[in-house]
């Protein structure tokens, strides 16, 4: 590998008596992809930051390789001076930059360079940032979550852009699946220090939780005391993890339970009676549509709503998301058709914008509303300080102040204060930004355990794929499509109409209508290969052995005194739990997908 151009070695950071960082390290050479994670408020942003120049440390050593140059992407941009967003971004290139870079990345990304930065919604500002950063083609790219606030076909478009740079990068990001794409090497920052591992993040997790199980075994060689806190906080975050594994399982079956309902939708008579709607119906959608500005947003679309169905809608911003979410909730009337809902309906909605937090509140009335120490939850009345735990926060937060929490701590606050409210049907819109890792573990947990309905709108590709039954994308001019499945299943049989009805399918289809005898003419099909047939017979008897293998190993581990006479069996049962449940879920999304694609095949 090559000399490092960028060095942080020893960084100490401080605010007030906390420590931040306390001896955290980044080596960043030529050409590297890294991915920097960590919890929120574990010091991933202040140590880009660091790198960036922008802050000084308490103390610790800044290198950078003379002649190198950085860019930094921060979450909230600066604009002020600038009269067009095609000036900001020139302002950025330099007297001997490529100029037109400038036009063509705006234009990249949806904007044409005459936008008045002051007028910017939060995805247009985020756009304009990018173009900035990356119109130089720097040496070092620095960006803090530069997926926030964009659209999944941008989204796409950026991975690609970044892919094809020349440029070192280090990156923070909530998206798993944009951090699996791009990132060669992970730093975790965990408890002031940074860890590094020489591989992209989709290798993070799992040495991340043998990292806490061995620490965990071996915690009473730790120099230091760990508070009960600290520790449930610490090592939690494994159980957790392994929990909401094995609950994609259960999203399968419910997937394939909407599949069902997904063909049968066309078949239903959709006028149903009031007995039907309050029992397992809640919404029912008839041939809605609405326009503005004769613009079509939705045009006479039809969908039916169970109840315990979970579905997220994707599309580009301004395609209509929120205006549907609002026409089936009956916020907003449509232009025609109508909108039945189920009765006694109790709708919760997290607001991405997070705006009924009062900044100068304390996390404990923010929770109860100034009412005390107790939170209502549900029917239940628990300890504030019990429900601030659920969401990774500490007791010693229970005074500071809302406006000195982070994005991702303020989206925790407002995931608790949601989920605390008495809900059937839950409308989350991008509940996913700015929340760390362990966080959207946590939040798809309690997806799981939710009895109702949900709608989400969400651009993370990897949360979809965790929590839904069904994905409803927009297809431009007003249209709506609904697929079984999460984002993945919705471009793998997205993928399998175009293949179907491609040019070239199409002509061969022709070819055969000409040459064959009326009976048998039928429309040409992509036919299961060798490989997809073999695996659709072997992947049961595969999925049952895994199944046995991991009830067999939950039974020793039930042991308890095993953990105490035998700590490397234990660990060694742990590991192997892991492993087996992970292969299981592989070879259920395997078999899932390979099955829809055998009956979309065969008819």
């Amino acid at each position: 590998m090559a000399a490092p151009i960028l060095i942080l070695r020893d960084i100490h950071l401080r605010f007030g008596f906390q420590p931040l960082l306390d001896g955290a390290e980044l080596f960043v050479s030529p050409g590297e992809r890294i991915c920097l994670v960590g919890r929120n408020g574990s010091g991933k942003s202040t140590l880009l930051k660091v790198a960036a120049n922008l802050i000084e440390p308490t103390s610790g050593n800044r290198f950078v390789q003379p002649g190198t140059a950085i860019q930094y992407l921060p979450q909230e941009p600066d604009m002020s001076g600038f009269d067009t967003t095609l000036a900001y971004v020139e302002a950025g290139i330099g007297p001997n930059g490529d100029l037109y870079r400038a036009p063509y990345l705006l234009e990249s990304l949806g904007l044409n360079g005459t936008e008045n930065p002051a007028h910017l919604s939060g995805g247009e500002a985020r756009r304009a940032a990018l173009a900035r950063v990356l119109a130089p083609e720097p040496d070092v790219l620095l960006l803090d979550e530069p997926t926030n606030h964009l659209d999944v076909s941008v989204i796409e478009w950026l991975e690609n852009e970044l892919n094809s740079l020349r440029s070192a990068m280090v990156i923070i990001s909530h998206d798993r699946r944009f951090m699996e794409k791009l990132s060669r090497a992970t730093v975790w920052i965990d408890r002031g220090e940074a860890k590094r591992l020489e591989q992209g993040f989709s290798h993070f997790e799992n040495w991340r939780d043998e990292i806490l199980e061995k620490e965990e075994l071996d915690r009473h060689k730790l120099d230091r005391k760990i508070v009960r806190e600290q520790h449930w906080l610490t090592y939690g975050v494994t159980a957790r993890r392994k929990r909401n594994v094995r609950r994609l399982g259960d999203l399968m079956s419910l997937r394939q339970e909407r599949k069902d309902q997904v063909r049968a939708t066309g078949l239903v008579k959709m006028t149903v009676t009031e007995g039907e709607i309050s029992g397992k119906r809640v919404i029912d959608a008839v041939n809605i549509s609405k326009s503005y500005n004769n613009q079509p947003i939705i045009s006479d679309f039809s969908i039916r709503i169970n109840r315990g169905d979970r579905l997220g809608l994707v599309g580009p911003n301004g395609a209509g998301k929120t205006t549907l979410i609002n026409m089936l909730t009956g916020i907003l009337q449509p232009d025609s058709g109508h909108v039945e809902l189920g009765t006694k309906l109790e709708m919760v909605t997290l607001d991405q914008r997070r705006e009924t937090l009062d900044p100068n509140w304390t996390l404990v009335e923010a929770l109860t509303d100034g009412r005390g120490d107790y939170v209502t939850v549900g029917t239940e009345t628990r300890h504030v300080a019990s429900y601030m735990k659920d969401f990774l926060f500490t007791p010693e937060q229970a005074r500071t102040p809302v406006s000195v929490l982070s994005g991702g701590e303020r989206g925790r606050l407002m995931l608790a204060r949601a989920l605390a409210k008495s809900s059937n049907l839950l409308v989350l819109d991008e509940p996913t930004n700015d929340l760390d890792l362990e966080t959207l573990d946590l939040l798809q947990d309690m997806l799981a355990e939710y009895p109702g309905t949900i709608l989400i709108v969400s651009h993370d590709r990897d949360f979809l794929d965790r929590c839904v039954t069904s994905t409803l994308l927009s297809l431009g001019e007003g249209r709506w499509q609904e697929y079984a499945g999460g984002y993945t299943d919705m471009l793998n049989q997205r993928a399998l109409v175009e293949d179907i009805t491609s040019p070239k399918r199409t002509k061969q289809a022709q070819q055969t209508r000409n040459s064959a005898p009326k009976a048998d003419i039928k429309l040409s099909k992509r036919k299961l290969n060798f490989k997809e047939k073999h695996a659709l017979e072997t992947l049961p008897a595969k999925m049952k052995q895994l199944q046995a293998d991991i009830e067999q190993l939950q039974v020793k581990l039930s042991d308890a005194n095993l953990y105490t006479k035998k700590p490397n069996d234990f660990a060694k049962f742990s590991l192997k739990l892991s492993e087996q449940q992970a292969a299981l879920l592989q070879a259920e999304e395997i078999w899932l997908n390979l099955e829809m694609l055998r009956e979309e095949v065969e008819g």
